[in-house]
Order: structure tokens, then C-alpha cells, then sequence
């Protein structure tokens, strides 16, 4: 072997060493957890407060009198009156049984959209039919048209049925979602492979053991995330149940008009059942919040 063809041999076996180490170092690096800087912490700690602030506020003012309140500057910190208030947004605006017309009217809500929901994004998604384009532009078209627009005709329709003030005509009308069906199909488009559906056909499985035992299973992120934002918005709908029903049957906004009545409206009381309204909303999140985000996770990785 000659001098020349040596050096050559050893310039080549540098070079692909060389080019081992950054291709090493890179795969080194790739398991190591990347750490936050201080800016990163700061702009973190400046959106949770500016999250929290409107709740924190809530709960000062309902902590403090009317008197407190009209004066400038407000106050900024709690007060002695926040049990006292809160007996009172109770006993005032009937609290106890529009929680349990809320929970009615948001649970039920709830399940419902994300069944159905899930159901029609799968048949969106999977399933070969025909108009199924025009279908779901059809489905999507109806997230155009302002709710305001319904509320004669869906009134006029529930009075008919003689429903009028029951939680019924809270619950039919919003049991599917136009949002929610896409939202699904949206998300089993890539998270149901088609080779696990006819994998289950060639078992044998029927359509309803194919969504019980291969959709829902895939789903189930997707439908935790739907299923929360539901019943937030269930919860917290405003305009038609304040025009289907009435202070006998109320559910949670609904009750909350009675606090501003009279002719000074004690806003203590008015911020004290505002509290009592979200404390569920609270609750629920921080019970299952934590499953949500690692449904999230965990479909976002087998994405």
C-alpha cells in the first residue's frame, strides 16, 4: 500500500468519525428535558395572574359591603363579609335548586353532544356515503347562523310541545353540536387508522362493537376536551334559558337576576353569587383537569 492511499484510508476513517460525534451528540441530546430560563417563568407568572385577577377580584368584592364597593379606590384585599354574602346570594336567588337544574341541564347536555358528537364525526370520517360532502358543509354552515335568529321559531316549537319552563326545552335543542361533530371528525381522521376498523370488520365485530370497543377508545381525549368545553358553556348559557324558563324552575344564571333587583342592588351579594356560580365550574376542573391534559398529551403522541 503506498503513502498516498495510507493518508487517504486514514483522512477518510477522521472524516467519518468526525461526522459521528455531532450525529452522537445529537441523539445525547435529544433525551435530555430542555429547562425554562427566568424570562420564560415571568412571562408565565404575568398570564396566570392576569388569568386569575377577574376571579380574585370576584371574590374580594364578595367579600366586602356595599358601602366598601362605591368607594375609590376599590378595595384590594378581602374583607370580614364573604360567608355573610354568600348565605345571602343563597337564600336570595334561590340557589340550591338552580345548582341542581344546572347540573341536570349541563350533564345531560353534555353527554349527549359528546355521543353524538363522536358518532357523526365518525361516520364524517370513516364511513363512505353518499352527500356525506354536502352534509357535513351543511353541518358546518349552521355555525354561520347567529343563535339570536332561532330563538322565536325554537320558542314558538317548545310552546308547542307544552314544555314551556321545563328543563326539557333547555336540554333538546342543544344535545348535538355542529362545533363538536367536526371537532371530532377533525381529530379521528388522524387518530383512527382505517386498518384498525377493517381489522375489527375481518374479526366479525359489528358496527356498535366497532365504536364501543375501536372509536370511543381512540376517541376519548378528543371527547374529554369536547365534553369539558360543553359543560362549560352549558353551564354559563345565559339567553335561552332565561327565556324558556322561569324563576321557579331556574337554572344558575337564571336564578343570579334575582340579586340585582330592587332599587340599590347590593353588589356584594350580586359578586358573592357570582362566586357561588363558578365554584362547580372550578371544581370540575381541578377533579378532572388533570386527566384532560394528559388525554391531550397522549393522543397528541400517538398523533
Amino acid at each position: 500500500m503506498t503513502t498516498t492511499e495510507l493518508t487517504l484510508q486514514q483522512a477518510e476513517a477522521k472524516g467519518t468519525r468526525a461526522g459521528r460525534r455531532p450525529a452522537r451528540r445529537r441523539a445525547l441530546g435529544a433525551g435530555k428535558q430542555l429547562h425554562a430560563g427566568p424570562a420564560t417563568y415571568a412571562v408565565l407568572i404575568v398570564f396566570a395572574l392576569v388569568s386569575l385577577a377577574p376571579l380574585v377580584w370576584t371574590a374580594v368584592a364578595a367579600s366586602r359591603n356595599n358601602q366598601r364597593l362605591a368607594q375609590t379606590p376599590p378595595p384590594l384585599w378581602f374583607g370580614g363579609n364573604l360567608f355573610k354574602n354568600l348565605q345571602a346570594a343563597w337564600e336570595q336567588a334561590g340557589l340550591g335548586t338552580a345548582m341542581v337544574n344546572s347540573t341536570i341541564v349541563a350533564g345531560t347536555i353534555t353527554l349527549g353532544t359528546v355521543v353524538f358528537s363522536t358518532l357523526a364525526g365518525f361516520a364524517f370520517a370513516k364511513l363512505r356515503f353518499k352527500f356525506s360532502g354536502l352534509l357535513l358543509l351543511l353541518t358546518i354552515g349552521t355555525m354561520m347562523i347567529p343563535p339570536q335568529l332561532a330563538v322565536v321559531p325554537l320558542y314558538l316549537w317548545m310552546s308547542d310541545l307544552g314544555w314551556s319552563n321545563q328543563l326539557q326545552t333547555v336540554i333538546l335543542p342543544t344535545l348535538v353540536s355542529a362545533f363538536g361533530t367536526f371537532f371530532m371528525r377533525q381529530y379521528l381522521i388522524q387518530a383512527l387508522p382505517t386498518e384498525l376498523i377493517e381489522a375489527a370488520r375481518v374479526d366479525g365485530a359489528s358496527s356498535l362493537r366497532v365504536v364501543w370497543h375501536v372509536v370511543f377508545p381512540a376517541a376519548r381525549p378528543a371527547m374529554a376536551v369536547l365534553g369539558l368545553l360543553t359543560f362549560v358553556m352549558a353551564w354559563n348559557d345565559f339567553l335561552w334559558p332565561i327565556i324558556a324558563l322561569n324563576q321557579q324552575e331556574p337554572t344558575v344564571q337564571v336564578a343570579l337576576m334575582a340579586l340585582g333587583t330592587g332599587y340599590i342592588p347590593d353588589q356584594a351579594v350580586i359578586m358573592a353569587g357570582a362566586l357561588l356560580g363558578t365554584l362547580p365550574l372550578l371544581i370540575a376542573f381541578l377533579l378532572f383537569g388533570k386527566q384532560i391534559v394528559g388525554g391531550i398529551m397522549q393522543g397528541a403522541i400517538k398523533g
